[in-house]
């Protein structure tokens, strides 16, 4: 199953959760920090034979993104930016802020309530995670 993620709110910290350690490397780069729980729920889904994907509504570069997780330990299989989303999304005529299966993607998890209602609408499967929920990653691997 090829599965993606949101960014801000969902991985990247917001200072709403907890962080994954960060090593002195990290932090002299710039790295971002991430959702304590992010290293061992994608390597899980990658050992359980799923493709991990991240979409993001970001213009942040793909480069900095696979730098971001390859600095953690995690691979990712594919990154969509903005700036993907817009090609992509223009070519289909799909007004939306993501639209997953234009890439593919079987379920995304996100934080946006809005995202949730365009899966909805759009008829695409969706994994809404609160910032205030300890416990997402078994809430994500019990909706997986």
């Amino acid at each position: 199953m090829k599965i993606s993620f949101d960014l801000d709110d969902t991985i990247i910290v917001n200072n709403s959760f907890e962080c994954e350690q960060q090593t002195l490397m990290q932090r002299i780069f710039g790295v971002e920090r991430i959702r304590l729980g992010t290293i061992a729920l994608f390597k899980e889904l990658k050992a359980k034979g799923h493709s991990i994907c991240v979409y993001t509504t970001s213009y942040r570069s793909v480069g900095k993104i696979r730098f971001m997780f390859c600095s953690y330990g995690i691979s990712i299989d594919e990154i969509i930016n903005q700036i993907i989303h817009e090609k992509k999304v223009r070519s289909v005529n799909m007004p939306m802020s993501k639209y997953p299966p234009a890439f593919g993607i079987d379920i995304h998890i996100d934080d946006s309530i809005g995202v949730g209602m365009e899966g909805e609408r759009y008829g695409f499967k969706t994994i809404i995670v609160s910032v205030d929920d300890n416990d997402w990653v078994n809430s994500i691997m019990k909706q997986i």
